[in-house]
């Protein structure tokens, strides 16, 4: 592995988030209707407030998970990636669409995965078909194994075909292999007609995909000056029209050829020829950006236009509530972290500590990388002014550790007044333009954690000292540690342990910066921060009465901090229940955290079947405390399905609250009912080692949750 790559990596993965952003909004339009509309669209067609989640950014991120959950490591196996699927997508809702069995080839993947129909025959032609299984998502999902395998098309190729199984077959898988291995070699390989043969090297000569591809570039050859030629051509020999179902793979990777050809090596004018010739944008355009931003570099990709308006942030749609605020540099540490360790390599520093003991931390190493920063200045009172401005800009003028940090201005500031500097560790439906793909989302930071940082005023800065701070979102209180005078030209390192709160939900972390100066002043104020980051156990409760209801659309609704798998979920009463037909389940904290205790106070309603989840690593990774029928109480183990691990007599009633305490050590579970019955269970074979908290229901039960308290063992 080239110390290089870790770079190519987020400029991939960078790019990837900007293709879908610049596609999403004329997803499934014509060629005519973009020019229509338009004319020439060479921008992102939507400023959004904040972009939601995306199937094309989803599937590749949690996907990937696969190499480290899955029982075969980085030997891949298809049913490895078909059980990432089943843990991190939600049931039906969220994640990519669900459009029906038979006409969505990720629902009809999931259905059969979910019915015992292992993969792959689970997406493959004998089992769906071949107008399900050549649809376009074998491909779209795909770029992550290209990411994670840089310089290594072999490996691409083999981690590309199972995973595009589980969903896909034929075509389907075809376009997966190709598009992986054309991202890995462009860590090697610039010439774009040199990458492109490469991907055809792995799939068979004489499938239609492989032929479809050599059509266009055949015709590049012979017609190279108009890309607008070429679309007519896609069009009339290749066109939707042409091909069955929703969205079939063959017409978006000919339009994707073309703007890879036609766009002659530069970034924006390939994204933007993608874009113009319509079909599925956010998906075909999301492939070509990946493959064009590790090609190019992030030097390639202009900052204004393409970086400054996402500012690095992502959100998803998977069950873990806590891996839906994702920055995208923490996403692109994540897949170098596990392309070192494939390659049976140790990352060099700073990446080696970064990606171990802080990884979601905002650390501004990569170039440009802004971790979703935010300012914002309060005003001396309500009459102050409102026309503020405000900028963040990586630099290398200076750093706490590594050799970035980030750079933040506000103007006009007046002595007196607090300059914020922050991360939202929490979001609510008013933060963002719309509801794609039915995000939800469990708090980053929690009562009881610590929070560290580092800040810095230039010598030609203003004056002012600072002290880190988080904010509650239910009481808008923000609780913060003692000021601290910053001394200019030199980095302060600060942290803050956040008190154990009741009932509270952290939405932001960061600084504070309490201006100095004389009251005739105006000034811009300048600031640099580094290493921002929260760890240690929670401890705090939930106070069901405090939370809310989140509406995003009447279709999509939410309780604030907890993310729901399944079944129907609602406030009343000061009470959040939770009910089913068949089974429920609902997540809140982080993904991980280790050893803790965690106690439910709750009152089963009807049914026989209640339950309390600690170490949940998703839908089908977790442990329980349950109440059973026939007056039992037991432990369970989620392995892709519940089993009793231990069980004891417990005389429980429906109507009668109880108090479950868990705690969780190594790979110890104890259990605790009312402060009389005990269980316990230890662990020997594959043991959740991590894991959020949650509750759970079969077989039409019903509950109802009053408080959940969290506190270190």
């Amino acid at each position: 592995m080239k110390a290089e790559f870790i770079e190519s990596i987020y400029a991939g993965w960078l790019a990837k988030i900007i293709g879908i952003r610049l596609g999403a909004p004329i997803e499934g339009w014509t060629y005519e209707k973009i020019q229509n509309i338009y004319g020439e669209l060479d921008h992102y067609p939507v400023d959004y407030q904040e972009f939601a989640a995306d199937d094309d950014s989803n599937g590749p991120l949690f996907f990937l998970k696969a190499l480290e959950d899955g029982r075969h490591g980085f030997d891949l196996k298809a049913q490895d990636v078909a059980e990432a699927l089943l843990n991190y997508a939600p049931f039906e809702h969220g994640f990519f669409w669900w459009g029906g069995y038979g006409i969505s080839t990720e629902h009809t993947a999931y259905l059969n995965l979910r019915n015992g129909i292992p993969a792959p025959r689970s997406g493959s032609v004998e089992q769906n078909g071949s107008a399900t299984a050549e649809q376009i998502g074998g491909q779209i999902f795909i770029d992550t194994w290209g990411l994670v395998t840089p310089g290594n098309p072999d490996l691409a190729a083999k981690y590309a075909k199972e995973a595009a199984s589980v969903t896909h077959g034929g075509n389907g898988i075809y376009g997966g292999i190709f598009i992986a291995v054309c991202i890995s070699y462009a860590f090697v390989e610039k010439d774009m007609k040199k990458i492109l043969e490469k991907g055809l090297s792995y799939i068979p000569e004489d499938c239609e995909y492989a032929r479809v591809v050599r059509a266009v570039m055949e015709y590049y050859e012979e017609h190279p000056k108009n890309w607008r030629d070429c679309f007519k051509f896609v069009f009339d020999h290749y066109g939707y029209d042409k091909y069955p179902g929703n969205c079939h793979i063959i017409p978006n990777i000919a339009v994707m050829i073309l703007a890879l050809l036609y766009g002659e090596g530069d970034f924006s004018d390939t994204l933007n020829i993608c874009n113009m010739c319509g079909w599925d944008t956010d998906c075909n355009v999301g492939n070509v950006a990946t493959i064009m931003g590790v090609r190019n570099g992030l030097e390639g990709i202009d900052d204004t236009k393409w970086r400054k308006p996402i500012n690095d942030f992502l959100a998803c749609s998977s069950v873990v509530g806590s891996l839906n605020i994702m920055d995208i540099p923490f996403g692109a540490a994540y897949i170098a972290k596990l392309a070192y360790a494939v390659a049976g390599e140790e990352m060099p520093e700073p990446w080696r500590t970064i990606t171990q003991e802080r990884i979601d931390s905002c650390h501004f190493e990569y170039p440009g990388s802004t971790h979703a920063i935010r300012v914002r200045v309060e005003g001396l009172d309500d009459r102050a002014r409102k026309d503020r401005e405000y900028d963040v800009a990586n630099t290398d003028e200076t750093a706490y550790s590594g050799s970035r940090s980030l750079k933040f201005v506000a103007k006009p500031v007046e002595p007196g007044e607090n300059v914020y500097v922050y991360k939202k560790t929490h979001y609510e439906p008013k933060d963002f333009h719309d509801s794609r793909y039915d995000p939800c989302f469990s708090p980053l930071v929690y009562p009881g954690q610590t929070v560290h940082g580092s800040a810095y005023l230039p010598e030609y800065g203003q004056a002012a000292y600072v002290s880190l701070y988080v904010r509650d979102a239910h009481s808008g209180k923000i609780y913060q540690s003692e000021k601290t005078e910053l001394e200019k030209g030199k980095w302060e390192e600060l942290s803050f342990a956040i008190p154990a709160l009741e009932g509270a939900l952290i939405d932001e972390m960061g600084f504070c910066f309490h201006v100095q100066g004389r009251h005739t002043q105006i000034f811009d104020f300048v600031g640099l921060i580094d290493d921002l980051y929260a760890d240690g156990q929670a401890a705090y409760t939930i106070e069901l009465e405090k939370e809310r209801e989140e509406i995003w659309t009447i279709l999509h609704k939410e309780i604030s901090q907890f993310t729901k798998l399944k079944g129907l979920m609602y406030l009343e009463d000061g009470q959040m229940h939770l009910s089913c037909s068949d089974f429920a389940e609902a997540y809140t904290g982080r993904h991980d955290w280790e050893d803790y205790s965690a106690k439910f106070y709750f009152t089963p309603l009807t049914g026989e079947n209640h339950m309390v989840n600690v170490r949940v690593q998703g839908a089908i990774r977790s442990y329980a405390v349950g109440l059973l029928p026939d007056g039992k109480a037991a432990i369970l183990k989620n392995d892709n399905g519940y089993r009793v691990m231990a069980e004891t007599d417990f005389p429980w009633k429906v109507g009668e609250e109880y108090a479950i305490l868990v705690t969780v050590k190594g790979n110890k579970i104890e259990a605790e009912i009312d402060g009389g019955c005990r269980l316990n269970f230890t662990d020997e074979e594959r043991p959740y080692l991590m894991g959020a908290i949650g509750v759970s229901m079969e077989n039409g039960s019903h509950d109802k949750y009053r408080r959940i308290e969290v506190s270190k063992c």
